[in-house]
């Protein structure tokens, strides 16, 4: 048997023995959320007591930047240099986790105890993201022991507030440039386009979100004693929104749209079939551009969505005029938009329409970025995958959610490969969050797969990669 099928079968028999499981059963009992000062505590002892250890076993140096300047935000980055003329990889995980939600999680299941059922383990941290950096920890593990070295050299960075926006990644990133350097970025995150579809995406939208605000008065009037004299803030803000956002879900506003999508884009986009998973509601055919087929008006197209309007008390509504309404957007933007025009060009446009008495905020953001489809290292990646399962992997030029996969575009100039070991039904963020056995078991095997072809086979070079022709990116 070939050095390489020996290696992916060592994986596929690491979860079929059990010790994956017990790996998992240990790693997810830790609370690591980051949105609370006892899950910051559990994760330092995540970080002390298994993910340390396993990097010392691998040979890594590791440095440690707890509450990095006094921030909610954690940083681990182990290193291990086999020789400066090797390939380097930098690879990315958080360990943190959501909130664990532990009174919504059905039959009796307790989110930081691992449930065993069927193809299925249950626990807060088995998808997002614990389960998904340790199959790649565990791959570099079994390289090492099939060749008693790696054949390239390794950067392994976590973080311990993703669930939070990554506060302070960026700047982290900038400061610590050069030990971050590489010839390529491998991180794993996110779901597959489905679960029986091993998939390569290369970068991820942005996100902005508007507030608009009608504050008009500071109470509420009788509706039938001053009906048609005095402006209605909710009625306002619904007409506001809707000339923004038609009611078929056509962004109205030019500005808020990207200049257009990228041939090499189109053509990677063209052979997804957007088949439903397990569990996924029903897709509206008439909802979005019909100009643009499913797949790019989910990961290559812009949508401005209406996260929550509100005015008065809709459970029990008064017979009166509200003195105020509101209404959060959040616009879903690809690499290609012009984000430093958003707020002006919506503030131009309500003024226009007639709408001054509106008034609007930006709040959260982050940007968007994109590997270039038509990136040697694409091809590398893909050809792994295939090698690995005997199927043709998927390739997304980006995901239609949020990662901070800017910061390794962008601020690091590297070029981005996400290999996600999780299925799109794994209820991350959610009660009853799962990993499948089956992915987890393919995952191992093509992390191992990806890692031994790093170290044995040709690879694109870093010269002039990692610049202007390999990424596109979009900040906020």
């Amino acid at each position: 048997m070939h050095q390489r099928e020996q290696l992916t079968a060592a994986a596929g028999d690491y979860v079929d023995s059990g010790r994956f499981k017990a790996d998992l059963e240990r790693i997810v009992s830790y609370p690591s959320e980051s949105s609370t000062p006892e899950g910051r505590v559990a994760l330092k002892s995540y970080l002390d007591e298994v993910i340390e250890p396993a990097f010392a076993s691998l040979g890594c140096s590791v440095e440690r930047f707890d509450s990095w300047r006094g921030g909610n935000n954690s940083f681990l980055v182990a290193t291990r240099q086999e020789g400066p003329e090797l390939p380097t990889v930098l690879c990315y995980g958080h360990a943190d986790v959501v909130d664990g939600q532990a009174a919504a999680w059905s039959r009796g299941r307790d989110p930081w105890t691992l449930s065993d059922e069927g193809d299925r383990w249950y626990g807060r941290g088995s998808a997002d993201n614990k389960g998904q950096h340790w199959i790649n920890m565990v791959a570099l593990r079994l390289l090492l022991e099939q060749r008693g070295n790696l054949g390239f050299n390794l950067v392994f960075l976590l973080e311990g507030a993703e669930e939070i926006g990554s506060p302070d990644l960026a700047d982290f990133a900038r400061e610590h440039h050069d030990s971050l350097q590489a010839d390529v970025f491998i991180g794993s995150d996110g779901p597959r386009l489905a679960a029986d579809s091993p998939t390569v995406f290369l970068g991820a939208r942005g996100g902005i979100t508007l507030h608009l605000t009608a504050d008009l008065r500071s109470s509420s009037y009788h509706s039938g004693n001053w009906g048609g004299l005095l402006r209605n803030p909710a009625t306002t803000v619904a007409a506001a929104v809707a000339s923004l956002v038609d009611g078929h879900g056509i962004i109205r506003l030019p500005e808020l749209l990207p200049a257009g999508i990228p041939d090499t884009v189109a053509a990677a986009l063209e052979v997804i079939d957007m088949v439903p998973n397990a569990g996924d509601p029903a897709s509206d055919p008439t909802w979005g551009d019909s100009s643009l087929s499913p797949a790019e008006r989910l990961y290559a197209w812009n949508t401005l969505e209406v996260l929550a309007l509100g005015a008065g008390n809709p459970a029990k509504p008064v017979n009166a005029i509200p003195g105020s309404a509101s209404a959060s957007l959040q616009l879903r933007f690809v690499p290609g938009t012009d984000t430093a025009r958003v707020e002006p060009a919506v503030r131009r446009h309500l003024d226009t329409a007639g709408f001054g008495m509106v008034d609007v905020e930006v709040g959260q953001s982050f940007p968007a970025s994109r590997l270039d489809p038509g990136s040697p290292w694409v091809a590398w990646a893909l050809a792994s995958l295939k090698a690995t399962t005997g199927r043709t992997p998927v390739l997304l030029p980006n995901i239609g959610g949020s990662l901070p996969s800017f910061v390794f575009a962008e601020v690091l100039n590297l070029p981005t490969l996400w290999v996600p070991h999780s299925h799109p039904g794994c209820q991350q963020h959610a009660p009853d969050e799962h990993l499948l056995t089956s992915v987890a078991r393919e995952g191992l095997q093509i992390a191992a797969g990806l890692f031994f072809d790093l170290a044995t086979t040709a690879t694109p070079t870093a010269g002039g990669l990692a610049g202007a022709a390999a990424s596109t990116s979009s900040a906020s």
